[in-house]
């Protein structure tokens, strides 16, 4: 346990230690002091403040500026008015409440009285500020979030430029890890090479409040990335899989062989991360300052997934699919002058249409409406579904192996995969210690390797394990265009952040679109 962590939960100790003697001095109920929740409650009272000041005290996070404007305050009500005694209350209370109480005997003069004293336009300023800060991050850390679409991993349901609002309380607002954060920023300070925005002294263990409900299928959920545990440090790649480029380089040393790196993995892994330092630098992030992701949920914990020929099936049984999906297909125009008119009918942009082949074909995103509507309309020589099995063999696919029948895996034919529920046990067999070892190592804590035939688990053999939490499967509704589990794996439970409920604004851009404009058909839309 570090000492500012010691430090904070020294607070509480701190003030059952004074309070009483201050609100003895003030001529109130001393013994309210030694009681949790009453104590602040008849400091409220003291200090003349509003009583619904208590609830930023109840969540981490907010609660932290709270209880430094009441340790300022309380300063000010014995008579330490001047700008450094102020600044002393503030920063320093574990040593400035005690002085107070103990060697300073100051008489207890009340709150500052501003009915008949002008404040200063700096201190209007300054305490509208502050309150609005300690309002605003309860907000933000615990009821809603405002999120942006940057990719076209969710079209047609939700489109890059979309705005989104993350409903916290639909599955209970997730408690801050690592709540010393400035205010209004994820991970990352603005305007600087991705320096930290938040401090690591103090780590809460995960916990979750009550919400309205648990995760379902299909559910837009926005999560924290779990493959975002490391940060290659360059603004365009902080979002991207660490661990995914980490194995490309690695290949690319291995000579481009996919076989010759998985002989000596752990060899060309290191000379990856050594040049990804060198050229770039490597970060690492804990949960809550992840990367946001937002897919829709497919797969519940306790469930067996696969794909088949596109078709999800949950243990066994074909699913009906999610509206809106898209799937890349190989559109053979008749004539080259007919793009515009498909541009118009189906509403496509330069994001639907990818990319241009040989021949006067393109590469088209497509929901099935729309493939049977160019079909039927004359305006195409040839539709084809992409071919995805280049991804077979590859390592792309998770569990990123050529182990066993992974390497038979790509987009279009997934599985079956088993994903785990809390309290869950699994026997330990080579297979599910290659498909589940980052769970069992990065998500819950554990070491785990393999010393010949026997399996060790932190330096104990076992021939099973009993999972400590449920885990998700989350892909994209543009499905082809999707970095999502089918790459990177499960999602645990404790990086759910919220659910997507619905867009406030949205915007094309020219750079991506190939035209601008708000979409004002798509304002206070719900996610569906």
């Amino acid at each position: 346990m570090n000492l500012p962590l010691i430090l904070l939960l020294a607070l509480p100790l701190v003030h059952m230690a004074v309070l009483p003697r201050l609100f003895a001095r003030a001529g109130l109920t001393a013994w309210h002091g030694y009681v949790p929740g009453l104590n602040y409650w008849t400091l409220l009272t003291m200090l003349k403040r509003p009583k619904h000041w208590i609830v930023p005290l109840l969540f981490p996070g907010p609660n932290l500026l709270m209880v430094s404007i009441l340790h300022v305050e309380m300063g000010i009500a014995f008579g330490k008015r001047s700008t450094a005694e102020q600044w002393w209350f503030g920063a320093l209370p574990w040593l400035a409440l005690p002085r107070l109480v103990f060697a300073d005997g100051s008489a207890f003069v009340g709150p500052r009285d501003w009915s008949k004293v002008k404040k200063g336009m700096m201190r209007e300023w300054g305490e509208a500020i502050l309150w609005a800060t300690v309002v605003a991050s309860l907000i933000r850390g615990y009821v809603f979030e405002a999120f942006t679409i940057p990719t076209a991993s969710m079209e047609d349901s939700m489109l890059v430029g979309d705005y989104l609002v993350v409903s916290k309380m639909s599955y209970g607002p997730k408690v801050p890890e690592t709540p010393l954060s400035l205010p209004f920023v994820h991970n990352a300070i603005p305007g600087t090479n991705l320096n930290k925005s938040y401090l690591e002294w103090v780590k809460i263990p995960y916990s979750r409040l009550p919400g309205f409900g648990e995760v379902d299928r299909y559910d837009a959920v926005v999560f924290n990335f779990p493959n975002g545990d490391s940060i290659v440090v360059d603004p365009y790649l902080a979002g991207h899989d660490y661990h995914a480029l980490i194995r490309q380089r690695a290949i690319g040393f291995a000579g481009g062989d996919p076989v010759a790196f998985e002989a000596d993995r752990e060899r060309y892994n290191a000379m990856s991360r050594k040049d990804w330092q060198r050229t770039h630098g490597i970060k690492a992030r804990p949960i809550d300052k992840k990367e946001h992701y937002v897919k829709r949920c497919v797969g519940l914990p306790g469930e067996d997934l696969a794909i088949v020929d596109r078709q999800l099936m949950i243990d066994g049984v074909v699913v009906e699919s999610p509206p809106g999906l898209q799937y890349n297909y190989l559109v053979r125009l008749k004539r080259e002058a007919d793009l515009r008119a498909i541009r118009e009918r189906l509403g496509l942009t330069d994001i639907d249409i990818q990319g241009k082949g040989g021949g006067g074909t393109y590469f088209m995103a497509l929901r099935d409406d729309e493939v049977q509507l160019l079909e039927e309309g004359g305006l195409v020589a040839d539709i084809q579904p992409m071919d995805v099995t280049s991804r077979r063999g590859t390592l792309d696919m998770y569990p990123n192996t050529n182990k066993f029948d992974f390497a038979s895996w790509d987009l279009d034919n997934y599985g079956p995969i088993h994903l785990p529920k809390a309290g869950e046990t699994i026997a330990l067999t080579p297979r599910n210690v290659v498909l589940y070892r980052r769970v069992i190592t990065a998500y819950e804590g554990h070491d785990l390797r393999v010393d010949g035939d026997v399996v060790m688990l932190d330096g104990l053999p076992a021939t099973e394990y009993t999972f400590q939490q449920g885990y998700y499967w989350l892909m994209g509704d543009n499905r082809h265009s999707s970095a999502d589990s089918r790459y990177w794996g499960f999602v645990p439970e404790d990086h759910v952040v919220g659910r997507a409920s619905f867009t406030w604004f949205s915007k094309m851009n020219e750079a991506q679109h190939g035209e601008s404009g708000i979409r004002w058909d798509r304002m206070f839309k719900a996610v569906k």
